[in-house]
């Protein structure tokens, strides 16, 4: 029960940070907290919102079982990744100034509220798989930890989070973020540290080639393995990552403009303390012969092996401070969204936009059988679908409506269900097939469509 406590108490300060914040007074304070959001704390909800749950596992257990491999095609796509989108966030604050979401820059770009509409509907559902996947990661440890269903777990964590990120939209969920990333890091730091000291440093040399003893190079066959079943996939969709995620085209608006790169080059070196972190508990772990019997949560069982019970509540606050920092940020990119799908958006709703989000969440986490691989990599494969169309539009290309609508479309008709087929039979050369579809597909038609469109209208005005 001790565990429970420490939920409750935890959403209770979660709140007690927000309610003296000023309330905003009208929508774009609320989304983009008047473009007046400064650097290190920009850095600092950046890195949580990109650390998500399942990162404070997959890591350790990528160490774990494929070796350097392993954390390698984890850990270095997620780092590049935010300093990638770097001149891209620049690019669609100077051409957009008084934006607040990619979907509203895409209409204004093209013109086109089909062009507005394929982008929501990216948008939305990657916020919808991307809740599902906090719900089911955590819920499948909180649930162990606590002893309570994983549905009333689901259901204590909607309400957490709501209570706190409704207060004043995204400058909630930033202090909230802050507060959260240096609990994770200052954890995360000591856990790795205390291992180390435990089971000294040549368990984790030992470990460096996974349990297996087998994935000690990413050049070896071994390493080539890991790259086609894990890595390109992984590495596809983690960097298409921001560019298909409102929570961060939002950043780039909220934040001030002459901060953009300082703020998300801090963010990613913030963020790769922490896999690297768990990388070194998942090292250790194999290096020490440790037998998981769940090998998705094997930071979790070597710590309560190696450690006395009372390990048990910092991983818990750790990982619910993970869990939280993700979901607030979907909460908050959904409430801006509303902005493109009302004429007339509002604060009440956007905080109803966060209540229905929450609700998707918690209905897709509680379907059997579904794990936290299977929606990390199926979310990963539809933001993958708007990757090219966005960076080709904000690097000038000169694509039509109806070129980026087909694009989109055939990524999401021919890429994803490629990819449902191998992720469901475990198929790695149709996992990594059906991402490389709707990266490629999306771009290729884009251009395809865009030029006979354009030759078309060139014809028809009779030159």
């Amino acid at each position: 029960m001790n565990e429970v406590l420490i939920l409750i108490i935890y959403g209770m300060l979660m709140i007690g940070t927000n309610v003296f914040l000023k309330r905003n007074q009208d929508v774009e304070s609320y989304c983009v907290s008047n473009r007046q959001m400064k650097t290190v704390q920009s850095a600092m909800g950046i890195a949580a919102s990109w650390v998500w749950a399942p990162s404070l596992l997959v890591a350790a257990e990528r160490a774990y079982v494929s070796g350097v491999a392993g954390l390698f095609w984890f850990l270095v796509p997620n780092v590049l990744t935010l300093l990638i989108f770097i001149p891209f966030a620049k690019k669609i604050r100077k051409e957009m100034p008084k934006g607040i979401t990619l979907s509203g820059y895409m209409k204004d770009k093209y013109d086109s509220d089909g062009v507005k509409n394929v982008y929501l509907l990216e948008l939305t559902g990657l916020a919808v798989c991307s809740t599902a996947v906090q719900m089911l990661a955590g819920g499948k440890l909180l649930s162990m930890l606590t002893g309570l269903p994983f549905m009333v777990i689901t259901l204590l964590l909607a309400v957490i989070v709501f209570s706190y990120a409704h207060f004043s939209g995204i400058k909630s969920s930033v202090l909230a973020e802050t507060i959260q990333l240096l609990v994770i890091i200052s954890i995360v730091i000591a856990f790795a540290g205390g291992s180390l000291k435990e089971a000294g440093m040549q368990s984790w040399i030992n470990g460096l080639s996974g349990i297996s003893g087998e994935y000690g190079s990413i050049f070896s066959a071994k390493g080539a393995e890991v790259f086609f079943s894990f890595g390109l996939s992984s590495a596809i969709g983690l960097l298409a990552g921001p560019f298909g995620d409102q929570c961060f085209w939002q950043r780039a608006f909220a934040i001030k403009e002459k901060s953009i790169g300082k703020a998300f080059a801090l963010g990613a070196l913030l963020f790769a303390l922490v896999p690297l972190s768990m990388g070194i508990i998942g090292f250790v772990a194999a290096g020490t012969g440790f037998m998981a019997t769940d090998k998705s949560i094997v930071n979790f069982e070597y710590l309560m092996s190696a450690f006395p019970r009372w390990i048990v509540i910092p991983f818990l606050i750790m990982f619910l401070s993970g869990l939280l920092a993700r979901l607030d940020s979907n909460l908050s990119a959904v409430s801006s969204l509303t902005t493109d799908m009302f004429k007339r958006s509002s604060i009440k709703i956007s905080k109803i936009s966060m209540i229905l989000l929450l609700l998707a969440g918690i209905l897709i986490s509680n379907i059997p059988g579904l794990t936290v691989t299977h929606l990390f990599l199926f979310y990963g494969t539809i933001r993958a679908t708007t990757l090219l169309p966005t960076v080709l539009t904000l690097k000038g290309v000169k694509l039509t409506a109806t070129g980026v609508i087909s694009g989109i479309l055939i990524a999401f008709i021919v890429g994803l269900p490629v990819f449902a087929y191998g992720n469901v039979y475990n198929l790695s050369a149709y996992k990594t097939a059906g991402s490389l579809i709707a990266v490629l597909s999306a771009g290729i038609i884009s251009v395809l469509v865009s030029k006979l469109s354009l030759r078309g209208e060139w014809y028809s005005n009779g030159k």
